[in-house]
């Protein structure tokens, strides 16, 4: 009975040490959860807050002028309305409003006299069309002195719109001739460009009026600050200088510290849309294209492909037939096979926070 039960122990140890009876082999991999949302592929360029002739307004007179006191200077920010100088019209131009203002008066007072006429059969009906037709004609010459505004005394000219005072060009006492330059104003609001970047050409088949991006300081004292912003324009042929494509875009930068001639970066969102973000050492590629693993829940992975649509930075986006019920491989996917066993670790993170 004895050498039955060392029989039976024997047959048994040379059983468990048959390969067909060992534990299966598994990888150790690290996982985190599949997500979906919205993503962007950001194209990098650098530029200058810009202060280009597109974005400039030049202040003058349609007359000749005397400035009388200059209150802007060089540097200060003005919003529209802003009161920039103050000028007194040359005597004959004066003299040109106030005789049309004149004429119109005499001519207005004329017309209402022959209609009084008129109506009292006094006049002729002809009569009467060419004293309307003449306090007609006076009335546009007086309105066209009004918009040349040469009137008598002093005048206030303001901001039209809000911006950065350039250069002044003019001081008190100036005589300016009509259609000199007074001063400039480096626009900063409406749809116009008010920052010119430059994109590799290769990204620029992917920018479009509209595209949102966010405007980054390069010097040190900007390193923190950052601004939304969106493309208005996309240029359409290298700059031979630079090497590079024109991108303008729009940037609220009233009251901030990106003053015209700011050196900056900026990353343009492009390709945005909704797709499985995952990390990029989640992603690999062979012979059939772009997969992920994911780990099923009897502990094997699973092979899914997927498309790769978009790039940013350590994310992808991409498209597939993931489950958002399962672990997706972070760590570890490259000793693996479809079907193969796994071992779950703990991520870095998960270390972390399990310690504190």
């Amino acid at each position: 009975m004895p050498n039955r039960f060392i029989y039976v122990a024997a047959l048994l140890c040379v059983a468990l040490s048959n390969p067909l009876f060992a534990d299966e082999p598994s990888v150790a991999v690290q996982t985190v959860a599949p997500q979906r949302g919205v993503i962007a592929q950001p194209v990098h360029a650098y530029g200058v807050v810009d202060a280009s002739a597109s974005n400039l307004v030049t202040v003058n007179l349609p007359y000749v002028a005397r400035v009388m006191r200059m209150l802007a200077q060089s540097g200060q920010r003005v919003a529209r309305g802003t009161p920039l100088f103050v000028v007194q019209a040359d005597p004959a131009a004066a003299l040109g409003f106030v005789q049309a203002r004149s004429a119109a008066t005499l001519v207005q007072d004329e017309m209402a006299r022959t209609q009084s006429l008129y109506d009292k059969g006094l006049a002729t009906a002809s009569q009467l069309a060419v004293a309307k037709k003449a306090a007609q004609d006076a009335q546009e010459t007086l309105s066209a002195q009004q918009k040349l505004g040469a009137t008598l005394g002093d005048k206030t000219v303001t901001a039209t719109e809000a911006g950065v005072v350039l250069q002044v060009q003019a001081g008190n006492g100036d005589q300016v001739q009509a259609g000199a330059p007074i001063l400039q104003i480096a626009g900063s609001g409406g749809a116009r460009g008010n920052v010119m970047l430059g994109v590799e050409p290769a990204d620029a088949a992917r920018l479009h009026a509209g595209d949102p991006l966010t405007l980054n300081g390069l010097s040190t004292p900007l390193a923190d600050a950052s601004i939304k912003g969106s493309v208005v324009l996309v240029g359409a042929s290298i700059d031979p200088q630079t090497q590079l494509v024109d991108v303008a875009a729009n940037v609220p930068l009233t009251g901030t510290a990106f003053i015209p001639g700011t050196r900056t970066g900026a990353d343009i969102s492009t390709s945005e849309g909704s797709h499985w973000i995952v990390p990029r050492n989640a992603l690999l590629k062979d012979g059939k294209g772009a997969y992920v693993y994911q780990i099923a829940k009897n502990k094997h992975a699973h092979r899914v492909n997927v498309a790769l649509k978009v790039e940013n930075g350590a994310r992808y986006g991409v498209d597939g037939p993931l489950d958002a019920a399962l672990p997706l491989v972070v760590s570890g996917n490259y000793e693996l096979a479809d079907g193969m066993t796994v071992r779950t670790q703990a991520t870095p993170a998960e270390q972390g926070s399990a310690s504190r």
